[in-house]
């Protein structure tokens, strides 16, 4: 569900820029570009209307690869924003004082969707892109004061390409951000709900293994005290070595954590219950360490030979577990005598090194995964 969610918001992140992207272009484009053609005899100088043209096209390229690659604006959009700003200037110095309300300055209007390029996601894009579109409607208006322009009609026909194209560009800049923010929220929203069912699901596997400590400690105590209630000879070394085995089951049950609810720790605390129940001598330290990440295929490696020793343990074992950041060890010495042991490091495909080692009649198994 997490991965669907993060992908929705990508879309969104995406396709809003791109949005952006196709409004500029088709804009300058498809009326720019024809307003120019159009008007080429009406221009004072239509060599610059035409430089004025390119700049801009040039100014977008760059600005829709940043926002196709990175869904954000330009990290250093101030320059950029100036060359855009002196690409309005040129269009209207390129005018005729009595084209400068007409359909050939076309900078005026068309600016503002290059800006909300430029300014696109930015930390401060709401307050970069009011000044922006405040100096553009500025350079304007003193355009038209320079050239007398500010009759009723003139002041009119301004404000309503002002109002018009402003809340155009402004509107579709905020309602792609609320769009991109109310996705990520949903994202953010799923990444917390599967937190939260870890947790739980992890909270159940502790509380289910608290349950079956206690009922272990029950039953080993049980156990003991119907002997000796039934009359047992405490000094019978039957009931001695029975007593010990359950004084020392019982102290490894009471010494457990249960919040280290971990695959590797599980399994070996599965194998240590079962020898138990064949009488075998147990001694293991309380598995305490968090674990690191393994790799696939690490666990069942680190596992298999101590496993295989505990498993052949005739009377006695020691299971030890060392965990780091980046190193696991996992080492069993039982009294098995028929388990087939190699005199050389076995390196396993996971990259576990296992040793062996004999004296006597007990084996010590160490399993050994390093990290990177």
């Amino acid at each position: 569900m997490t991965d669907d969610i993060e992908e929705v918001a990508q879309r969104y992140a995406r396709y809003t820029a791109i949005g952006a992207v196709v409004i500029t272009a088709a804009w300058h484009i498809g009326y720019d570009l024809t307003v120019t053609v159009a008007g080429w005899p009406s221009f004072r100088w239509p060599g610059l209307a035409a430089v004025a043209w390119i700049g801009y096209t040039a100014i977008a390229v760059i600005a829709a690869r940043s926002l196709i690659g990175t869904f954000g604006g330009l990290t250093r959009a101030g320059r950029p924003a100036v060359a855009v700003l002196a690409v309005d200037v040129a269009v209207i110095v390129s005018c005729r004082p009595e084209d400068l309300l007409g359909a050939a300055d076309w900078g005026w209007g068309s600016v503002g969707w290059l800006g909300v390029m430029l300014l696109w996601n930015r930390p401060r894009w709401r307050r970069e892109l009011i000044a922006f579109l405040s100096v553009n409607a500025g350079v304007m208006l003193a355009a038209m004061i320079v050239t007398g322009t500010v009759d009723r009609v003139s002041i009119a026909k301004y404000l309503m390409v002002m109002v018009g194209s402003i809340t155009l560009q402004l509107g579709y800049a905020a309602g792609c951000h609320t769009l991109r923010v109310r996705a990520e929220d949903a994202a953010l929203l799923a990444r917390r709900l599967i937190a939260d069912d870890a947790w739980r699901a992890s909270a159940q596997r502790i509380h289910a293994d608290r349950l079956r400590r206690y009922a272990a400690i029950r039953d080993v105590a049980e156990s003991l005290l119907k002997q000796l209630a039934d009359g047992a000879d405490p000094g019978d070394p039957r009931v001695r070595e029975d007593c010990t085995a359950g004084a020392m089951r019982l102290r490894r049950l009471i010494t457990e954590r249960e919040d280290v609810p971990d695959e590797l720790v599980s399994v070996l605390r599965e194998r240590i219950d079962a020898a138990e129940r064949r009488q075998v001598l147990v001694t293991a330290p309380p598995f305490g360490q968090r674990m690191p990440v393994l790799p696939e295929g690490v666990r069942e490696d680190l596992l298999r030979a101590p496993v295989r020793a505990l498993d052949g343990a005739r009377s006695r074992a020691r299971v030890t577990v060392s965990a780091m950041s980046t190193l696991v060890s996992v080492a069993v010495v039982a009294d098995s005598d028929d388990l087939p042991i190699s005199t050389t490091p076995v390196h396993e495909p996971s990259g576990v090194v296992v040793t062996y080692q004999r004296q006597g009649g007990d084996v010590w198994v160490n399993s050994i995964w390093q990290g990177p």
